[in-house]
């Protein structure tokens, strides 16, 4: 009986892989190659076979010490390897990578095999089933954000109650969970509730638990989300919206450090760190008579300001590609950016939601345009009924010159610090100083 070839047999194993495999004789040209190596790469199978690795990967490995060659010449697997590819889009892709020795059946070497695997598609993954954010996913190269980002470090060292003010939209959970997962508490957990979304009682239970009969319903006991956040971070947010009566108790929660659920007579000790959130202004609640004074001095110990999405509209190209980025992954889409005319219309507007509002706009556009630049017809018809790009031309490039002269005045006319600050290279910031008839500085921080 005819048998199967044995390649045939192996092939299938390859491609079930979810690694990239790829395997090269003496000479490190290309003997075979699985589909998830053509996944990861972007490279076409056929067209790989018979390359020499290095023409096909590209990886900072090749150029410095290559482990299929190491693998080769010692017989000795190497493991563990972390570089860069260049992949058929001429991405750099980080990948793990590992090599061993391909022998014959008389134990000599005659080639390698390599295995890969995605680490950026990874890290990725682990951070959306974590619900984990970092400093990373909040996205903004403005003067403002990265005041932030300069701030959010030092503040995640204390254990300091803080309050994060700013509109809907700004992100404020966003920073809170930056704050807390580069803090010493971000082993545990992080807790969080809408305090507007919840009436008296419910919240009261929420966040303190109760005891089994403690009223109707109450079949057990239940721990309050203080009690779950021990060890961690409790988020309140929306805070400004809790009645007077939760203000006491609440108040009572952080002076003590402790908590009684509804029904009990023995407080619980909890360790908690306290961030709250809001849209309106505590101050100005304070003085109306609306917010607890002590309260407001008890949590407001550090106080972070988030800046409205028209206050930075610089970052809005940068937030736009993050997004677009984003629903390519989450929805299996090749949509490649937004038409210079789009984008006009996005920057010209003044997004009274923030960000939350930029992300809808561009999860609209990808309903209406699966694949290719997302164009002004794509956006929502308050977008389509603003001016036109040629109107709107000048307040991109006035945002721009704008942007850079603040940045020269706040660093003393040196322009590499501008530059730095911008996000941009130098020799850029020079081009774009020129092209906008910026005179440098008559202080040039560099002479100082």
């Amino acid at each position: 009986m005819e048998q199967n070839p044995p390649c045939r047999h192996t092939d299938a194993v390859l491609n079930s892989i979810s690694e990239g495999v790829l395997t090269v004789d003496l000479d490190l040209s290309i003997t075979s190659f699985n589909k998830a190596a053509e996944v990861i790469t972007g490279a076409n199978r056929w067209e790989a076979m018979g390359k020499h690795c290095c023409d096909v990967l590209r990886a900072e490995s090749c150029q410095t010490r290559c482990p299929l060659r190491q693998t080769i010449e010692t017989g000795v697997a190497v493991g563990g390897v972390q570089t860069t590819i260049a992949t058929a889009a001429e991405r750099g892709n980080a990948v793990q990578i590992s090599a061993s020795p391909l022998r014959d059946e008389d134990g000599r070497v005659v080639g390698g095999v390599l295995t890969f695997r995605d680490v950026d598609a990874i890290e990725r993954l682990r951070r959306e089933l974590d619900g984990r954010y970092t400093l990373q996913d909040i996205i903004g190269k403005s003067a403002p954000m990265q005041r932030l980002f300069s701030l959010i470090p030092r503040i995640a060292e204390s254990s300091s109650t803080a309050v994060i003010e700013g509109e809907t939209g700004t992100g404020k959970e966003l920073v809170a969970r930056a704050i807390h997962n580069l803090s010493p508490r971000h082993a545990a957990p992080f807790i969080a509730i809408n305090c507007g979304a919840l009436p008296d009682s419910l919240l009261e239970s929420e966040l303190f638990g109760h005891k089994a009969g403690a009223f109707t319903d109450a079949r057990k006991d239940k721990p309050g989300r203080f009690e779950l956040a021990d060890g961690g971070t409790i988020f309140l947010d929306e805070i400004s919206d809790i009645s007077p009566a939760m203000q006491v108790r609440l108040l009572r929660v952080l002076q003590e450090g402790e908590v009684e659920p509804l029904g009990s007579v023995e407080p619980v000790p909890v360790d908690v760190r306290v961030i709250a959130a809001t849209n309106r202004p505590l101050e100005t609640l304070v003085k109306q008579g609306r917010f607890r004074d002590d309260l407001y001095y008890r949590i407001r110990v550090i106080h972070v300001v988030l800046p409205p999405l028209r206050q930075r509209k610089e970052d809005i190209p940068l937030l736009v590609d993050g997004i677009i980025a984003k629903f390519n992954q989450l929805q299996g889409k090749q949509v490649s950016g937004v038409s210079k005319e789009a984008l006009n219309r996005l920057m010209l507007y003044h997004y009274p939601g923030n960000v939350r509002e930029l992300e809808n706009v561009i999860e609209q556009a990808f309903v209406l345009r699966p694949e290719g630049q997302i164009e002004v017809e794509d956006l929502p018809q308050e977008f389509q009924d603003q001016l036109g790009a040629s109107a709107v031309g000048g307040t991109l490039e006035s945002l721009e010159r704008s942007a850079i002269e603040a940045a020269l005045r706040r660093n003393g006319g040196h322009r590499s610090k501008a530059a730095k600050e911008l996000g941009i290279d130098p020799s850029t910031l020079y081009r774009k100083m020129k092209t906008l008839g910026i005179r440098p500085p008559a202080a040039d921080g560099r002479r100082r």
